[in-house]
């Protein structure tokens, strides 16, 4: 793989060992559309080191041997490229990236990132929001990044907003992140100017210990997406950027009810379809209504019928991604057996007693988050939420064997 960035705009050739449909981290099959993609607002002066890891973050489902790119890094990035992935990355010769001091969020305005947000209320925020690209046609025309970047605005925080086509490079599935770390490329190419040395996430525990929605039902302690000592986790520190979990440790369910009774509640939006609100018919609002339902102990309240497409995985049997979830809202909503997650619930017949482990906060989670952010996060979680038990931390532990 070539690498070449003209201020913002970054443009990659393959090498001919290189793959145009190749997998990401989680060994997602992704498929290349185009081999250009560029970032608005980003400096033309960022660290090299900054510049190689943006570009990481697009190109590496389709590189598989070596990276070359059109500025010397230093030899600890081209160290993690190796150990972390066995790509030899050069040429090397920078001196490597001293770390900021401020902690900022990568803010998409859903309830785990609102949550993150919580937790530490006077980071700045980084937006991630796509914009079309010049030379591939709209697939996803109802994704409204326009309505998510009004409400990150309207949230009062100091805001640095970075428009991308990057999710263009994609030709399949759809257009999204090539990694799932690429939302982070505008803020690695502004950490200089906006001192960073830490960037966190909302990934919360589902994502970072239970497997997440493609690896459904595993713990995954060693998780190499999220895992701050894991690959990317040592990418990222190479260039003085730690990966930052504040809400790793706890569910979904917790992010909601930190997110509905913070002072964003009314910024607070996880559909990517909807205008004026949630859009009501897409399965990612029935599933955050199901846990919504389930915080609120109050009935369902959806549109979506059983006989729509987007509700036939819940007439199958499990295993679902985000089970635990599932079982969680199963657990707790009021009246759920009328409802269409009915052959659901005779799969899986929780009770709040075998889900309550999820409305505490797992302590590793806390012990991984970087020295300089971790009292506050702890602090946060035995004021706000409180710790599991031992057999509580089992349950993770154990989840999905």
């Amino acid at each position: 793989m070539r690498v070449t960035w003209t201020g913002g705009e970054l443009g990659f050739r393959l090498d001919p060992e290189d793959e145009i449909t190749g997998r990401a981290a989680d060994g997602y099959p992704v498929k290349l559309a185009i081999n250009s993609c560029a970032l608005s607002g980003v400096p033309d002066d960022a660290h090299p080191d900054l510049f190689a890891v943006a570009a990481w973050t697009v190109v590496a489902p389709w590189t598989r041997r070596k990276i070359t790119f059109d500025r010397a890094v230093s030899a600890e990035v081209a160290a993690a490229l190796h150990d972390g992935w066995g790509i030899e990355a050069g040429p090397v010769g920078a001196e490597p990236r001293r770390a900021g001091r401020t902690l900022a969020i990568s803010y998409s305005g859903g309830a785990d990132s609102v949550a993150a947000a919580a937790v530490y209320p006077d980071a700045p925020f980084v937006h991630f929001r796509r914009v079309s690209h010049p030379r591939v046609p709209n697939r996803w025309p109802h994704y409204r990044s326009d309505v998510l970047a009004k409400l990150a605005e309207r949230t009062g925080r100091d805001l640095t907003v970075v428009g991308s086509d990057l999710e263009f490079t994609l030709a399949e599935p759809r257009p999204g992140y090539p990694e799932h770390h690429a939302v982070a490329a505008g803020a690695l190419l502004l950490a200089d100017r906006l001192g960073l040395g830490g960037l966190g996430f909302g990934y919360e525990l589902g994502s970072r210990w239970l497997g997440g929605d493609r690896y459904v039902l595993r713990y995954t302690p060693d998780n190499v997406l999220w895992a701050p000592h894991g690959a990317w986790g040592r990418l990222f520190a190479a260039v003085g950027v730690h990966i930052v979990l504040p809400v790793g440790g706890v569910s979904e369910a917790v992010t909601m009810r930190l997110a509905v009774n913070s002072d964003l509640k009314d910024q607070v939006r996880w559909c990517l379809r909807g205008t004026d609100g949630p859009c009501r018919t897409c399965g990612k609002c029935l599933y955050k209504e199901l846990i919504l339902a389930a915080v609120e102990r109050r009935p369902l309240d959806t549109p979506i019928t059983a006989d729509r497409p987007v509700a036939r995985k819940w007439r199958l049997p499990p295993p679902y991604g985000g089970q635990e979830m599932i079982e969680y809202g199963l657990a707790r909503v009021p009246g759920i057996e009328h409802t269409l997650f009915a052959k659901a619930l005779d799969h899986l017949r929780p009770t709040e007693e075998s889900t309550s482990w999820l409305d505490h906060c797992y302590p590793p989670s806390i012990e991984e988050i970087p020295a300089p952010w971790r009292e506050r996060a702890a602090a946060f979680m035995a004021e706000h939420v409180g710790f599991m038990t031992d057999d509580e931390i089992r349950r993770v532990e154990t989840w999905g064997s």
